[in-house]
């Protein structure tokens, strides 16, 4: 098709002519009425701005070479390249003539902008993520006006291994200058890309084997492997670990992945022992290949302790209620207790539970370390009651010396059924500004672990956090209750209880199944969302569930490609 046609049908798509477009070919008439559904502007590109990140990846490392020596012959060409993440956020581009880099910078195509398709309408990269392959975009083919100077053909870059989709390279040029050799170019850029990339994972993944296979020759003991994509456990594992066991300390072993030092972890396990997780990082020259973990029986936990009964604490998971007991333990000594854990974690919830078991029946007083609480805590201790500060990482540099001044008197005492203080903090605050006047008066710290170390006790949890929020005549199926346990929850038990409270403004009563769990609780994807990310999942979700499942509708109904649609549910890995 002409330059000319293509502009004429492109103005009589803009101004809604019936029929319009009908010459056009479908890939860029469907990318058309995505980028008009979307509100794209008409004349000028708006692409949002976040500058790219600084640290390398596989895909900049592999790239790079690369786009050198094309950017090398093609350096007399009046043309640019172009390396972008999976969301078309420009990561590089390649130096060129003077006049076609204002060009681009005039139309923000430069590294920091997003060239998806939701921002700017059809072009090259965008277009090319939406429909899942390569593909050029001529002239006025362009959605936007100010971009029908251009003709672009970009290429997706995917990890050779995994399939996951990495990127796109894009070629632009002027669009008088246009040429189907463009796409070639781009075609094979990507592919000398994913040659590297499979080049480089193949090194690490030597390397990472050979850490392993060191690892389980010398340690004779249990040993697993993480890498980005790998994960091996040796024979020893499963013959000295039963299968709830061996799922205790998989859970346990996320916490290592990605980590670039060495840490030594304790994993209480289901069977009653513990176990001492030891990571140490795998390196390849700079790059992180993964880690080993080995792992040994550290103790046997002592078989009388009894289970947990302690009024409003849900759970019996051996993690948490080795946590719970060690709090009990310090109340019953009257020894006071530095509690800290994630956020959200129920490290509040712990030390009411220990004190109301513990304390034969002396009032617990909460106070906030955001507030002034000097005051308030003697008024507290004067009376006989317990005291919990919460956020102590909070505390200012007055009140920090007004409780070491309290606390102090309060030892002087040498009452030995006197007062049981206990502070809970964030796990890895500062304690710089009160550590050293506050920390000789608690000679013990108790880690409360996160949500996601005692998934087994989600049932539980579940029926008391409905009846605190006042749904006693709710309960979940087996379905929704299975997909709980599968998250992440960053936020903890905070997190889950206000999943719950979503389910319960829904319904009072009955059995609220999977259906009804709120989107954040279908995707299982462990990395943190950004806000626009966590957006576009909750419209996928609710499209899905308004066309109960079928996923040709919500991507029509959402202006979707099918492929784009089902590329997002991978993405997030949704479910149900």
């Amino acid at each position: 098709m002409s330059s000319d046609a293509s502009r004429q049908d492109r103005e009589r798509f803009l101004a809604a002519v019936p029929g319009a477009a009908e010459s056009v070919r479908n890939t860029i008439r469907v990318s058309w009425e995505r980028s008009r559904a979307a509100s794209v502007d008409l004349d000028r590109p708006t692409p949002a701005f976040s500058p790219p990140a600084n640290r390398p990846s596989s895909l900049t490392r592999a790239a790079a070479p690369v786009l050198d020596a094309l950017a090398a012959e093609l350096i007399n060409e009046p043309v640019c390249l172009i390396l972008t993440d999976a969301k078309g956020l420009v990561l590089w581009r390649s130096e060129g003539q003077t006049a076609l880099l204002r060009a681009l910078d005039a139309v923000s195509l430069a590294p920091g902008f997003t060239y998806s398709e939701a921002e700017v309408g059809t072009n090259g990269i965008g277009t090319a993520l939406e429909v899942g392959q390569a593909i050029l975009v001529d002239g006025a083919e362009h959605y936007t006006g100010d971009l029908t100077r251009f003709s672009c053909a970009g290429a997706l870059i995917t990890h050779p291994v995994t399939g996951g989709l990495l990127g796109v390279v894009d070629i632009t040029t002027q669009s008088e200058l246009s040429n189907q050799l463009l796409l070639s170019f781009a075609k094979l850029a990507a592919a000398r890309i994913q040659e590297r990339i499979l080049d480089e994972s193949s090194m690490l993944d030597r390397a990472l084997l050979g850490d392993y296979r060191l690892a389980c020759q010398h340690s004779g003991g249990a040993v697993i492997a993480l890498g980005e994509k790998v994960f091996m456990m040796n024979s020893v594992m499963q013959q000295h670990f039963d299968a709830g066991d061996q799922a205790a300390i998989i859970d346990q072993t996320r916490d290592a992945r990605g980590r670039r030092r060495p840490y030594t972890a304790l994993a209480e396990l289901p069977s009653g022992l513990t176990a001492r997780l030891s990571y140490q990082p795998t390196f390849v020259d700079e790059l992180l290949a993964g880690g080993i973990v080995q792992i040994k029986p550290h103790r046997a936990r002592p078989s009388q302790r009894r289970a947990i009964s302690f009024p409003g604490l849900a759970g019996d998971n051996p993690v948490w209620r080795r946590t719970a007991h060690e709090v009990l333990d310090a109340c019953a000594r009257r020894e006071w207790v530095i509690v800290e854990g994630e956020a959200g974690a129920g490290k509040r919830s712990i030390v009411r539970a220990a004190q109301a078991e513990g304390a034969g029946g002396r009032r617990l007083v909460t106070l906030s370390a955001e507030t002034d609480v000097v005051d308030q805590a003697a008024a507290a201790l004067d009376a006989g009651a317990d005291l919990m500060i919460t956020q102590a990482h909070l505390l200012s540099a007055d009140c920090v010396d007004g409780l070491a001044e309290l606390f102090q008197s309060v030892h002087d005492d040498l009452d030995p059924r006197g007062p049981w203080i206990a502070l809970t903090t964030l796990e890895g605050a500062p304690t710089e500004h009160w550590g050293v006047q506050l920390l000789g008066f608690f000679p013990r710290t108790v880690r409360v672990p996160p949500l996601r170390h005692h998934l087994t006790d989600i049932p539980a949890l579940v029926r008391v956090l409905l009846d605190q929020v006042g749904a006693a005549e709710l309960s979940l199926s087996q379905a929704a209750l299975n997909q709980l346990m599968r998250l992440p929850w960053a936020g903890n038990i905070t997190q889950l209880r206000a999943v719950l409270g979503t389910v319960s403004r829904r319904r009072r009563s009955g059995e609220a199944g999977l259906e009804e769990l709120p989107p954040v609780c279908r995707s299982t994807v462990r990395r943190q969302l950004t806000p626009i990310e966590a957006m576009e999942r909750d419209a996928i979700v609710d499209a899905l569930a308004l066309h109960d499942g079928d996923k040709l509708a919500a991507a029509s109904a959402l202006g979707m490609s099918r492929a784009t649609i089902y590329r997002k549910i991978r993405q997030f890995e949704l479910s149900g």
